[in-house]
This record gives C-alpha cells, structure tokens and sequence, in this order.
C-alpha cells in the first residue's frame, strides 16, 4: 500500500487533474448518450402521438362543424317557430274580435264611413294636407257612386293597352 501512495504521490498535480477530466468527460459522455437514447424514444413516441392526434382532428372536423352548422340551423327554426306561434295567436285573437258584430260594426264605421240611419256623418279635411291626386279617366271619383268606380277599375284592368 505504500508503495500506491508512492505511485500517487509521483505523479504531478496536471497529471492527476487530468485523469480526473478524462473521468468526468467519460462519466458526462455516458450520461449523456442515455439521455439522448430517452430523448429519441420520446422523441418517437412523441411524433406518434401527435400524429395520432393530428389524424383525430381531421378525422372529426367536418362532424364537429355540421354538428355546430346544424345546432344553429335548429335554434334559426326553433326562433322561426316562435315567431309563427306569436302571429298565429295574434289572427286567432284577431278572428274572435270580427266574431262579434260590435267590433265588425265599429271597424265598418271607422274604415269605410258607415252610418246607421238617422245619423249625419262629418269628414273634416286636413288644409295642410296634399291635394288627392287627379284620375285618370279625368272624372273626379267622389261625383260617381263606389260601384261606379270599382267597376271601372275591373274594366281598366281587362283592357291590355291601359
């Protein structure tokens, strides 16, 4: 044993330090071709996943996107719906009001001037209004009956050159 501390003790400080890199290079070389060898197998697994991956989102896509074309296609009808359901309910509410003569008289009175007998029936002209458009024909339409004017617009309308 002597003797090995002889050996040692003959060999210079540089010489030592110098076994002692090589031994930590080899020791650092080992350590890192192991990584590497982890890296590359996770490496692989890696791109294998991410390919899988990339594969599932192609492979779903276009049903993810008809799925969500379709939702909103359903609630585009469903708001459509609705909307019928209100206007529905509306001409049902409507349909009742002309079921009663009451309302049927008053919208008579109120539209189209009715009077009952006896009564004297006022219309009151606006002066700042415009002044009703002249008719065609050149007769003025309020001279004639009603009849008299609707019939010459079912006349007017059979003739092709009007």
């Amino acid at each position: 044993m002597a003797g090995n501390r002889d050996r040692f003790s003959t060999f210079s400080t540089a010489t030592r330090l110098k076994q002692l890199g090589e031994r930590t290079a080899a020791h650092v070389y080992r350590s890192q071709s192991r990584r590497q060898v982890r890296r590359s197998r996770l490496t692989g697994r890696a791109a294998l996943l991410v390919l899988v991956l990339c594969t599932l989102v192609v492979a779903l896509a276009y049903p993810m996107r008809q799925y969500v074309s379709q939702r909103s296609e359903i609630a585009e009808q469903q708001r459509a719906a609705a909307t019928a359901r209100d206007r529905m309910e509306r001409l049902r509410d409507e349909k009742a009001r002309w079921q009663d003569d009451a309302y049927a008289e008053q919208q008579a009175r109120r539209h189209l001037h009715f009077l009952r007998p006896g009564e004297i029936g006022y219309i009151m002209s606006d002066p700042g209004a415009q002044p009703p458009e002249p008719h065609r024909t050149g007769q003025a339409g309020s001279d004639r009956p009603w009849y008299s004017n609707v019939w010459d617009g079912v006349d007017k309308a059979d003739r092709p050159g009007d």
